[in-house]
């Protein structure tokens, strides 16, 4: 079977993202992708009966190499952030928070430090119908120098140079997206603050370079 660990680490991927509750149903998406080729989840399978042959494995121009069901209905958004992008996974989730924030904001700003792991503040990708050319397009911008973007009215797209990191994204993203909305809820007309405190660019640019270096894993045991 083609791309077997990929294909086995998108159906790992798409239930965490179930049980964590960033995605509903069979809404969002996942894929890896290894040189040409790329493997990402089919459209309307329930993540529970999902399994690494339903996984499908598609050429970079959007050709079916070892597929038996449709791809997601978002391979277009897949494979253009694929081909602008030295990303190497890409998690597409409909999670509460970043889907209420897109519905109020242009930006999620930098409100905490953590934003510099994506590289600074997010753009939300202007609306467009889901599956679309120009819905791939919007987020191809947004996510210019960036590692995630949020979109209008529809939900988040993290990316990676694998999938436990674009889906570890996925999480911060949603939190950052959390304590964002408790802060504008908090800076009400009239109240103090009459705005969320913001971190500076230049700060960004300091934790991003330091958490370049952090992390660590545990050693094997021997």
């Amino acid at each position: 079977m083609l791309l077997e660990q990929v294909r086995d680490d998108v159906v790992r991927v798409c239930r965490e993202l179930a049980s964590s509750g960033l995605v509903v149903g069979t809404s969002g998406n996942v894929s890896g992708r290894d040189g040409d080729l790329v493997a990402v989840s089919p459209s309307g399978v329930d993540y529970a009966e999902l399994t690494a042959d339903l996984v499908g494995v598609h050429r970079l121009d959007g050709t079916p190499v070892e597929a038996v069901l449709r791809p997601t209905s978002e391979l277009p958004l897949h494979l253009g952030v694929y081909a602008a992008t030295g990303a190497a996974a890409i998690v597409h989730t409909h999670s509460v928070a970043a889907t209420t924030l897109s519905t109020v904001a242009d930006e999620l700003p930098a409100i905490h430090y953590q934003v510099a792991m994506f590289g600074g503040p997010l753009a939300v990708a202007p609306y467009a119908t889901y599956g679309s050319d120009e819905l791939a397009r919007t987020v191809v911008t947004a996510l210019r120098d960036r590692t995630a973007c949020i979109m209008a009215s529809h939900g988040a797209v993290t990316t990676g140079p694998d999938l436990r990191s674009a889906l570890v994204g996925s999480r911060y993203l949603e939190w950052l997206c959390e304590v964002y909305l408790r802060a504008l809820a908090v800076c009400q007309p009239g109240a103090r603050p009459r705005n969320p405190r913001l971190l500076p660019a230049e700060e960004i640019a300091l934790v991003a370079s330091k958490l370049a270096g952090y992390g660590q894993r545990a050693p094997k045991p021997v």
